[in-house]
Parts: structure tokens; sequence; C-alpha cells
């Protein structure tokens, strides 16, 4: 009754301001509701998680799994208030601690490597549809032509590399591939003679392939060695380079216009295709064994792409001289083994382990020699390093000798090793359809 006495007695003017600050007022005052809210939601989460840590070395073994599947449960939030193993824990509590660090990394990883939406719902002109891209997905585009051409908002959320094909299909634009990197895409005029980049894609999880150009072979003297190959360009989202990516050739199939089954060459159990940090695609082709007669063209062809895809990207920064001398992050731990002069320069032996590592650390190893690895000084400079050599390989482990021109003192100096701390099995199939022959 008081609130409503004032308000009777202000002037016209002033009431007429308050009533329109009353919108903003409850719009801020929801604001501060849900972040209290998310707060309290966050203390609640850290407090269960450290009560089901307990409970791992309670009296009964129902007890104790109950708490390790409320643990699983609670997603990889959870992560972030898993203490640490201790010795005041029994061996089974750190044996389930670890297996549920483990799963949710595993989870974490899983959900990271998925492929995004994009939601370019409203856009107006080409350069509000490229700002939602980079909203979306957190990858600039570095371009100098005119983007302020209209645009067709587009109501249903695409994925990564759809969305972006659209938006340079309607600007005539294309991607220079060499020129950009993990973090932004170079935009550039398209050839003339360029087809509309929807039209020639296909689309599967954080994967663009796109048929570049189809070449046949016959040899009247031996047949076996006709062959017709498909070279094919794939690109993924910037921020997951694979590891191990490769094509089951029992995979593959698919039909001629004519009627006739796509059959592969017998070439191999995979087609192993090369992946780099430097550009975010390759190319690589497939052997398909020749047809008969005269097809026009490969109505369909089907088949599945098989990698690991990195986690989120961590920086470890370990003393040169100052123990402990490791550090782990979710699945990886870097450790430096030893310091020593080598001539004029400076020998940093690294060990790298990856618990889980699958077929990353076996015959695809080549991104961890790609990681970013530096010494940071106390001033905040930085020296990268000079050269690196392989001391040792094991299913779950590289270790990695590094070349660095530093001083004689090694006080103040950090090692600083940047790299995916996790890896995920990803598995999806693509169908590529309309590919015309010669």
């Amino acid at each position: 009754m008081m609130k409503l006495t004032i308000l009777t007695i202000l002037p016209n003017a002033r009431l007429a301001f308050l009533l329109r600050c009353v919108p903003f007022l409850t719009l801020v005052a929801g604001a501060l509701l849900s972040n209290l809210v998310a707060q309290e939601g966050t203390k609640d989460l850290r407090e269960d998680v450290l009560e089901w840590v307990d409970q791992l070395d309670a009296p009964t073994l129902a007890q104790r799994q109950s708490a390790e599947q409320q643990l699983i449960g609670a997603g990889p939030d959870a992560l972030t208030y898993l203490p640490a193993s201790n010795d005041r824990m029994s061996v089974e509590a750190k044996t389930r601690l670890e297996k549920v660090r483990e799963l949710l990394t595993q989870q974490r990883t899983a959900m990271e490597s998925k492929a995004i939406s994009i939601r370019l719902n409203k856009a107006n002109t080409v350069e509000e549809a490229l700002e939602a891209i980079s909203r979306d997905s957190s990858v600039e585009f570095e371009t100098r032509v005119d983007t302020s051409a209209l645009f067709t908002p587009v109501e249903t959320p695409l994925s990564f590399w759809h969305a972006i094909d659209l938006v340079l299909d309607h600007a005539n634009l294309d991607i220079d591939f060499y020129a950009s990197d993990r973090e932004s895409l170079t935009l550039v005029p398209r050839g003339e003679e360029r087809i509309s980049r929807v039209d020639s894609a296909a689309y599967a999880g954080v994967y663009r392939i796109e048929p570049v150009s189809v070449t046949s072979r016959r040899v009247h003297r031996q047949p076996s060695l006709n062959a017709l190959n498909v070279s094919i360009e794939i690109a993924w989202e910037p921020r997951l380079t694979p590891i191990g990516l490769s094509i089951p050739i029992a995979e593959l199939a698919g039909r001629y216009d004519d009627g006739q089954k796509v059959i592969p060459q017998s070439s191999g159990e995979f087609i192993d295709i090369s992946a780099s940090v430097d550009v975010c695609f390759s190319e690589f082709y497939l052997p398909l064994q020749l047809p008969d007669g005269g097809p026009k063209k490969i109505e369909s062809l089907r088949g599945k792409i098989q990698a690991l895809l990195p986690g989120r990207r961590e920086s470890f920064e370990i003393s040169l001289v100052n123990e402990p001398r490791e550090k782990s992050i979710d699945a990886m731990t870097v450790r430096i083994d030893s310091v020593r002069k080598n001539g004029e320069l400076h020998e940093v032996r690294v060990l790298v382990d990856l618990k889980n590592a699958s077929r990353a650390l076996e015959s695809h190893r080549q991104w961890i020699f790609e990681n970013p690895v530096r010494i940071r000084r106390g001033d905040g400079s930085t020296t990268e390093h000079l050269g690196m050599e392989v001391f040792r390989q094991t299913a779950e482990g590289v270790g990695v000798s590094y070349l660095f021109d530093i001083p004689d003192d090694l006080q103040n100096l950090t090692l600083v090793y940047e790299s995916p701390t996790a890896v995920a099995e990803n598995e999806v199939q693509f169908l590529i359809e309309d590919i015309l022959l010669p």
C-alpha cells in the first residue's frame, strides 16, 4: 500500500520514467536471480561430488558402488570438482575415482567433438551471417570482399560447413585453405566456373566432402589395371583436426546410373587420409573398379569415415628445475625427463603419456609432433624449439627431445606444452550423390 501512495504523489514525468524502468528492472532482477540459481547449483554439485567421493570408502560394497554410479551420472561437469587421489584413500577408492575420471573425460571429449549447429535465423546480410557463424563456432573470417549484400535468414539450424557453403554461394565467395588456420578461414572471390558449394558437397558430422575430379584408366593388354579413381576433398571443423583419419574400403558401396554396382578395388583394408593442424582439409582418392559399358555418373556412393577426434586443448606449464616436473590434465600427463647441455644448446627431454590412447599413439602419432612447445622466461618472453628427436614410443606414450637456445641458469624458465588432453573415437557415414564420369 505504501508503494502505491508514493507513486500517486510523483509528478507525471517522473512517474512515466519510473514505469518505463519497470521492464528493465524486472530484466535485471531476473538475470541476478538466474545467476544466483546457477551459483547455488554449482555449489550443490561441488558438495555432492565431494560427498560421493567420500562414499567411495564407505563400509559397504553397495554404498561404494552407488557413489561411483552417482559420480558418473553427474556428467562431465563433475570433473571440475573431482579431487586428486591421496594417501588417505584406500586402493579401491583410488581405483574407482580414476575410473570415474576416465569415463567423465571420455564423455566430455565425445561431447566436444560433436558437430556444432549454426543459427542464421537473424542474419539479414552476408556480414551478419558470417558473424553468426563466428558466434556459434568461434571461427573468424578474413576477407577483403564487401560483405554488405543482403542475405535471407534461414530458420533451420545448419551444420558448420552447410552454413558456410550457403553463405559463400550467396556471396559468390570461396575458401583459401592455405591462407587459413585453426582459428580463421580466409575468404576469396570465387572462380568463374566454380559450381555451387552446397550442390557439390556432402555433409557428415564435422566433415564436408566434395568430389574434385574423376579419372578412368583402361589397359587393354592387362585389364586388371583398369581403374576409376574419384578424387575427394575432405574438410573438417577447424577446431577438430582428426587423428588417424581413414575410410574402410570394404564399406564403400554405391550404384551407377545404369544400375551397375560400385565396386572398390582390392587395394588394402583402409584408405588413410593425412590431416595436419596447419590446414583444415585434405585430399585423397577412392579407388574403384572400372565399370562395364558407359555409365554417365555415379548416382550414389556411400562409405564410412573413422577417426579419433581431439578434446579440448590445454597448456601444460612445468618448471625446468623445480618439482614437480610433471602435470596431468584429463587423460594426458606431460613430464620433463631431463634437461642437459647439448653443445651450445640445451636438450629438454619430454615424456607425454595418454590414457586410453587407442590408435592415437600407435600408427597415428603425427599430431603429437605438431603440438606447440616453447620455453617461457621469467619476463614473459618465449623461445621456440630449434629441432626435435623422438627417443621413446609406446602404445600410450611418446618421448621427444627438444633443442632450445636458453641460458645456463635454468631458474625462472618454464616449459609450455600445448595439446589436446584426450581423444574420442568418431565414426560417421557419408553419402555422395551424382558424381559425373568422364
